[in-house]
């Protein structure tokens, strides 16, 4: 297909390049952004930098190019910039400066999530635990110490995109900035507060001054000149339209795939439909789609929020390695260039909206003395439907939409892929099974002598463990003087797991799921007689990131009792004297740094007594595999903990958390290139549960084209 004087034709397909580089002005009318007086029909995908490594970034951002975008989105985060109180990091993965720049080398727009909450799956939902202590505060909300310390942090990152000349208006690539995040979700709850702290954050937002819009998504009462845009997987049906028709119409997140938690199962979006509604959504005159995530990558470390596993989005069109997942990527690159071509006249068409059959209609955009672009569209799930449309006859797929770039000729329909399926392929390239390379260092089971914090309490574990650890220990001890015959230990915990010893003994866990508030541990246990030591580990798996007045939300343990259960009588500790220790012993060595490794002494490993360790650090010693392809940390065979090479988290990880289906949510645990030397790499596994080590294994990633699978099981045009 070319254009000629704004008219399509039905010869080939190409893919207009749009060079960022001039970018000096963004406006935007009732139709589209308008850069540097033109208006700009975009498409756009979210690839988060701290999800990735810099290594991975020249690769990632040059396939989302050749996939045909023009845009990259990313939230900014707060917490990982600024985790102490006026102490900031953008160095390494954080480094959004040199994210940008990289952006703005391959001729590629960028918007700017600013937020700072951002949600996002994201541990607190990108706040700073800091922020949790300051007097007063409440969050997201008409409040003076909220807004004081919100407006601190969205200046700083403003003035150092200006300092770098990173704005369109500036010469540089950033064309939209966000403030706030679906915010719309949780208003409500604030009142009137609500509404006047929406005015608040669109007028700080706008006061900055950086010479492109803003938009505020899932907010439909954002106010003049902020643009409300539209999230989740079909804003071609559920989006109103901007709140003003002197704004464009913008989609900031259409949904590739779902977040996924543990003990759930991947949820699978077809590229079909994930076309379908996009095609939608710019036949009823949107001009702005945002694949999130168009790579998801790795929640590195302790930074997935609660229950969320460490892989992120791994179903985009990228996958978590790098790696394209087809067919998505190569039919929306087919969707991307048969729209684009076509742009000029979308954009300065007003379109019509016919009806072709009680489940069909079309949109048609005409200029009087050029174009013409029509969109067919078929809703029937299950039929292919025969349309007549300007006295020609189309069979339109079941669930599709086809394009028409002259009004005459298909080009493009949603339900045909053209795309051959690829699948990954795993393969061992090294073996952790020599019990010799093995070393172990069993963590310490801390009694209530040996604490120091006290109080006659449960205190709630966030506000102990300020997000730098998952752990909190809660001990106690007491003179048995029970006669129970059947002692049973009754533990209530808004945490997500909790580990349970007596007398230094490990007796049993339990663990709480992704749609419940809490969990209950009930144990029988064997007191001695005299004094008798309970340590409960209470762990988190993430803080949560979502929902009203995020700074009350409290965990940790809330009743623990010891019940009699032939008696019928129970003994209540909740209002009892406890000590605390927050983190485990080896954390506060930070053992899994290469250079405190000798900090404590390691045990040799023995595969029968090692078999059902808990709350164990084990090390070992290996080079790398040779080349530069995907690697991933095979878990299968471990419990629940987390993953270090060279110092380097690679997440956490919860083998054991199997889903309905019996298998676990994710066992392979990637491993960037970056973090490997050559030789003499350090893996350190922190093991809560158990598992036997010798059968962990460093696998090679791999795509391969299925050339005999077809995708799409319906019949050509």
């Amino acid at each position: 297909m070319g254009i000629i004087n704004g008219i399509c034709f039905p010869m080939m397909i190409m893919i207009i390049i749009i060079n960022v580089s001039a970018a000096e002005n963004v406006t935007y009318d009732g139709r589209s952004l308008i850069i540097d007086g033109k208006r700009q029909l975009l498409f756009s995908g979210s690839i988060h930098y701290p999800r990735s490594t810099p290594e991975m970034w020249p690769s990632l951002i040059e396939k989302a190019k050749d996939g045909g975008l023009d845009v990259i989105q990313t939230y900014v985060f707060w917490n990982l910039h600024e985790p102490k109180q006026g102490q900031y990091d953008f160095g390494g993965r954080y480094d959004l400066v040199k994210f940008i720049k990289e952006i703005q080398a391959h001729g590629l727009y960028v918007c700017l999530r600013i937020g700072p909450y951002i949600e996002g799956e994201w541990t607190y939902g990108g706040f700073p635990f800091w922020l949790h202590d300051v007097p007063g505060i409440s969050y997201r909300t008409d409040n003076e110490p909220f807004k004081f310390y919100m407006k601190n942090f969205t200046t700083k990152i403003v003035n150092m995109m200006k300092s770098e000349g990173l704005y369109a208006s500036q010469g540089g690539p950033i064309i939209l900035s966000q403030i706030e995040n679906e915010y719309e979700n949780v208003e409500g709850a604030f009142h009137e507060q609500g509404a006047s702290y929406v005015r608040w954050a669109a007028k700080m937002a706008v006061d900055l001054e950086t010479g492109v819009p803003w938009v505020m998504c899932k907010q439909s009462d954002a106010p003049d000149p902020v643009i409300n845009t539209c999230n989740g997987m079909k804003c071609g049906e559920t989006f109103k339209g901007p709140k003003s028709p002197n704004k464009p119409s913008m989609w900031t997140e259409n949904w590739t795939s779902f977040v996924e938690v543990y003990g759930g199962q991947p949820y699978i979006r077809s590229a079909e439909d994930i076309a379908f509604h996009a095609a939608l959504f710019i036949a009823r005159n949107g001009s702005y789609v945002n694949y999130y995530m168009y790579h998801g990558g790795t929640n590195f470390g302790r930074t997935s929020s609660a229950y969320v596993i460490t892989s992120y989005y791994d179903q985009a069109p990228i996958d978590e390695y790098g790696q394209l997942r087809q067919p998505k990527w190569g039919h929306l690159k087919e969707l991307h260039a048969a729209i684009r071509n076509c742009s000029g006249t979308l954009l300065k068409a007003v379109p019509t909206n016919i009806s072709l059959g009680q489940s069909q209609e079309a949109y048609i955009f005409r200029e009087e003395a050029e174009g013409c672009v029509a969109f067919l569209i078929n809703r029937d799930n299950k039929t292919t439907a025969a349309v007549q449309f300007q006295n020609q006859s189309y069979l339109l797929l079941p669930k599709s939409i086809s394009i028409l770039p002259d009004c005459k000729t298909v080009i493009f329909n949603t339900a045909k892929v053209n795309t051959k399926a690829n699948t990954r392929i795993r393969k061992p390239t090294l073996t952790f099974d020599s019990a010799d390379r093995w070393r172990k260092f069993t963590d310490v089971i801390p009694n209530f002598e040996d604490t120091t914090i006290r109080a006659d309490t449960l205190l709630e574990h966030m506000n102990m463990t300020k997000d730098e650890s998952d752990y909190v220990w809660y001990t106690m001890r007491f003179d048995n003087n029970v006669s129970c015959t059947e002692a049973v230990l009754h533990v209530e915990s808004l945490g997500h797991v909790t580990h349970a010893f007596l007398n230094n003994i490990y007796f049993g866990n339990t663990h709480g799921n992704k749609s419940s508030k809490g969990l209950v541990m009930e144990n029988p246990i064997k007191l001695n007689d005299g004094i008798n030591n309970i340590s409960l580990l209470s762990v988190m798996v993430g803080l949560p990131d979502s929902g009203p007045f995020l700074e009350r939300r409290v965990a940790g343990l809330t009743r623990v009792e010891i019940q009699c259960t032939n008696e019928n009588e129970f003994y209540n500790f909740t209002n009892y004297e406890w000590g605390y220790q927050v983190g485990l012993f080896g954390e506060k060595l930070h053992l899994y740094r290469e250079q405190n490794l000798g900090d404590v002494e390691w045990d040799e490993f023995e595969v029968v007594s090692d078999s059902n360790q808990t709350l164990t650090w084990y090390k070992i010693v290996f080079d790398a595999p040779k080349g530069n392809g995907s690697l991933a940390l095979n878990l299968s065979v471990m419990g629940k903990g987390e993953a270090w090479i060279n110092g380097h988290s690679i997440g956490r990880y919860w083998v054991t958390f199997l889903t309905s289906k019996g298998r676990p949510s994710q066992s392979l645990y990637h491993v960037p290139r970056s973090f490997l030397k050559d030789t003499e790499n350090v893996l350190v596994l922190l093991e809560e549960l158990g598992g036997n080590p010798l059968h962990v294994t460093l696998d090679a990633i791999s795509i391969n084209l299925n050339e005999n699978q077809s995708y799409s099981s319906h019949p050509p045009i």
